[in-house]
């Protein structure tokens, strides 16, 4: 299982226990920073039997650079599909939800319930890419049967939200 806050920038990568970022060089644009990016989610998603992805946020001023972003998660949709991976895309509201009990919970707030509820410390730049990919995981690990800590019933509407694949028969 990986979570995935995909970002032009820094994007954020998690599977049990870890995070990490994929962040392209200062200046790398268009196609070579999507390759770049691409060629590293796809090193972290092999094996893997579910991939949570961060679906868009159409608010927050990112209007510049929408067409880069929207194409980064179709080419990481379409990589996950190439391998045969399932993937999830969940909305920045429903991860704010699963993680803090609010839909416009800040991203300080989910990073530190990251860091309470799973004792995964997200610090340094990417820290909060790393705890949206924490909790994108966490997500669909409960969405399978296996939440990694108890979730108030408030939080768990986070999962009613999101597009889930068919998983039955993946392993946890």
């Amino acid at each position: 299982m990986i979570g995935l806050d995909l970002s032009l920038t820094c994007t954020g990568v998690a599977g049990e226990g870890w995070t990490d970022t994929i962040r392209p060089r200062t200046g790398v644009r268009g196609h070579p920073r999507l390759a770049f990016i691409v060629e590293r989610v796809a090193d972290h998603i092999t094996g893997a039997d579910l991939v949570v992805i961060e679906g868009p946020s159409f608010g927050g001023g990112v209007a510049h650079r929408h067409e880069d972003l929207a194409g980064l998660r179709v080419m990481v949709r379409h990589a996950c599909w190439r391998r045969g991976i399932p993937y999830a895309v969940v909305p920045p509201s429903c991860r704010a939800l699963y993680a803090t009990g609010k839909g416009s919970g800040s991203k300080g707030a989910v990073r530190d319930a990251v860091r309470t509820r799973y004792g995964v410390d997200c610090d340094g730049p990417g820290r909060y890419d790393q705890a949206d990919a924490y909790t994108l995981l966490a997500m669909g690990l409960h969405h399978l049967g296996w939440p990694l800590a108890v979730v108030p019933d408030t939080h768990r509407r986070g999962l009613d939200g999101s597009q889930w694949p068919v998983t039955e028969g993946l392993a946890a």
